[in-house]
């Protein structure tokens, strides 16, 4: 034991210096990184309503900048980027339709993706106005 007040020899202190770089290698030792997954996950994907646009939409500018078109297969989406491709199916009746992202929202509660008028067609929903889909992200 040391008295105190008493310095640590030199020797002492690279032996303390040493034991403490020990443990900290030991303890290092122990720990590991988490495993990579060994697969990426698969195409992002969420589950809830769509509905589509109505035609007063028409020829008015998407958050894109892109014109609307009811004919085209896009659609609108809170968060993904502009020109990502999707699939969307209507978990009801088994159809699904391929669109591209142009346009934000939509602005309702529990709704997932706005269609334009061609892919709600494709998918059987326009009597319907609102179908419980399956988005799926292609690239």
């Amino acid at each position: 034991m040391q008295a105190a007040g008493r310095p640590l020899t030199a020797h002492r202190r690279r032996a303390g210096l040493a034991l403490a770089f020990a443990g900290v290698l030991v303890l290092a030792g122990c720990s590991h990184a988490p495993k990579p997954s060994p697969e990426p996950p698969s195409a992002a994907s969420e589950v809830g309503e769509a509905s589509y646009y109505g035609s007063e939409f028409e020829g008015r500018k998407t958050a894109s900048g892109e014109r609307y078109d009811g004919d085209r297969l896009t659609a609108a989406h809170r968060t993904l980027p502009f020109g990502t491709r999707l699939r969307v199916t209507d978990l009801s009746n088994g159809r699904s339709v391929e669109v591209v992202v142009n346009d934000r929202g939509p602005h309702r509660k529990g709704r997932v993706v706005d269609l334009s008028r061609r892919a709600a067609e494709e998918l059987h929903m326009v009597g319907r106005g609102v179908a419980r889909v399956r988005v799926e992200v292609l690239d």
